[in-house]
């Protein structure tokens, strides 16, 4: 896919977006460079200056063992798309976990699930009834092309419907805290499925937890018998150290990405998790995901650049 770039945004007023910056937490980096520790060691990890936040939609970024670097857009929610499937794979990996070494049990592929090849305009992969894929190969199928049909397979085969399945994922969003979110479907096609940027990080956070959907988020291409080679819907991740997450878009929900960088912090390894939501909503999915594509890597490679400036090691691995 190309990737039209987009100008990175930057806080106007003077004064006025150091007073924000400074509510926020923020430190400003001066051209003199970043402010001196007090011990005299390395800057604050806080260091790191303002971020281009996209004026579209919402987006919020935060950094594993700091917290919160902002957020933007308010908490408004909004339709997500295909992110629910963040959700969907989380649920089904917390009542059916797997080893990273392990394909898991055999699922067989029903009739619904093929019926739904191709209808709609929606998102789906090509199987056929009385197919028999490990419960790994389905994840896969759903995070990687973003299957719609597999989403709602998944939801049947480890809840005996739809309906059941969105009942746990509402319950599953609610100990994560995630107060501003609503499922109504397991794959997101559906507009009424809506969040907030702030919620889909504390998601992001859960599910990248977990080792077999944190590889599977990472990869960026599979080979699956009978179907070929399969691109991941997430052109961040030709970028270095982006290890994930997701792509949704669609023309109510505009453009979505949530994504996570592995970043070094004083030598350690942490990782850097963002959403960005609502981008150009009511044109094009094309157009929302390029627009969401584009705020995220800007952000990502924002926060990465400050810490190299505040004396931290800001790549990836």
């Amino acid at each position: 896919m190309s990737l039209l770039r987009t100008p990175r945004h930057r806080l106007a007023g003077g004064a006025l977006a150091l007073a924000l910056l400074t509510a926020l937490g923020i430190a400003v980096v001066s051209p003199s460079g970043p402010p001196p520790a007090p011990d005299g060691g390395r800057p604050p990890v806080s260091a790191i200056g303002p971020l281009p936040w996209p004026h579209d939609g919402q987006s919020a970024v935060e950094l594993e063992g700091t917290g919160s670097l902002g957020e933007r857009g308010g908490r408004r929610p909004v339709p997500i798309a295909s992110l629910a499937k963040v959700m969907t794979a989380y649920v089904v990996l917390d009542g059916h976990p797997l080893r990273p070494d392990e394909e898991g049990p055999l699922i067989e592929v029903d009739r619904q699930a093929a019926h739904e090849v191709g209808v709609g305009g929606e998102s789906t992969v090509p199987v056929r009834a009385g197919e028999r894929h490990s419960q790994r190969r389905l994840l896969e199928l759903l995070l990687i092309p973003s299957g719609n049909n597999v989403a709602r397979l998944l939801a049947r085969w480890d809840s005996g419907s739809q309906e059941a399945f969105v009942a746990k994922m509402r319950r599953a969003a609610e100990r994560l805290g995630m107060r501003d979110t609503v499922y109504t479907g397991a794959s997101g096609i559906e507009p009424t499925t809506t969040s907030t940027a702030a919620d889909q990080v504390r998601l992001a956070r859960a599910a990248m937890k977990d080792p077999v959907f944190r590889e599977i988020v990472a990869t960026r291409e599979i080979t699956v018998p009978g179907l070929g080679t399969i691109v991941n819907t997430n052109p961040l991740l030709g970028t270095p150290g982006v290890v994930g997450v997701k792509t949704g878009s669609s023309t109510p929900a505009g453009g979505n990405l949530l994504w996570a960088c592995e970043v070094r912090v004083g030598g350690t390894p942490r990782l850097l998790v963002g959403a960005v939501l609502h981008q150009r909503a009511n044109t094009t999915p094309a157009e929302g995901l390029r627009a969401a594509v584009d705020a995220g890597r800007g952000l990502l490679t924002a926060v990465r650049d400050g810490l190299a400036s505040a004396g931290t090691e800001g790549r990836g691995r």
